[in-house]
């Protein structure tokens, strides 16, 4: 086994704290430090092209309370809410994060969300990152810079579980298992809120050639 085959498996054990969460694999981490963070987000704020997503939510087309961009490689276009994304060329910065998410997570991803929240009134609604292109167990690990804000899991068949994060500058959320199956998640608005944050979520889109 060479050394890459064997840190590839040191990684997808995911040695780090898992979450109390019934039927998931959630698990919270610390990616760098504050000013490793801001220098993250100042790079990725100038780099990524954001971009206004418009989304197909009960049968009519609104604009997405964010900015977002969806990049990637070549083949690993995306379809949710009813729209189908093209992926971007990867910046410098976002295929730096990539090779550096590997040996954290043991995964070679092939795309990532990148959103940008300006302030507390941009939000993310309930929902499972569950489309088929994922697969039915995704790993999507979450990147966060700038402002902290709350995330909430809340179960897809018991409403009762339900699972409250800071994800603060610099943080790694990693997803994995079921979660998606059985979990949905969102990022509430907050009027606390008043500086951007960058979230980036890598996750591996299934393509023919997979």
């Amino acid at each position: 086994m060479n050394t890459t085959q064997a840190a590839a498996n040191r990684c997808n054990r995911f040695d780090w704290p898992r979450l109390e969460l019934p039927g998931a694999d959630v698990r919270l981490a610390r990616f760098c430090d504050p000013e490793q963070a801001r220098q993250w987000f100042a790079r990725l704020h100038a780099e990524i092209v954001w971009e206004r997503h418009r989304l197909r939510l009960f049968g009519r087309e609104i604009d997405a309370p964010r900015l977002s961009c969806w990049v990637g490689d070549a083949e690993a276009g995306y379809t949710y809410s009813r729209t189908r994304f093209i992926p971007r060329p990867w910046t410098p910065g976002l295929r730096e994060l990539r090779e550096s998410l590997f040996s954290h997570c043991g995964k070679n991803f092939n795309s990532v969300l990148c959103n940008l929240y300006r302030n507390g009134r941009d939000c993310m609604g309930w929902h499972s990152d569950n489309e088929p292109e994922l697969g039915p167990e995704p790993v999507i690990a979450s990147l966060s810079f700038g402002a902290g804000r709350r995330f909430r899991l809340r179960g897809r068949h018991d409403p009762g579980l339900r699972l409250e994060l800071e994800l603060d500058s610099g943080s790694l959320l990693l997803m994995a298992a079921a979660t998606q199956a059985n979990y949905r998640h969102d990022l509430p608005r907050s009027t606390r809120v008043v500086e951007p944050r960058i979230n980036l979520t890598f996750r591996s889109i299934l393509t023919a050639a997979a």
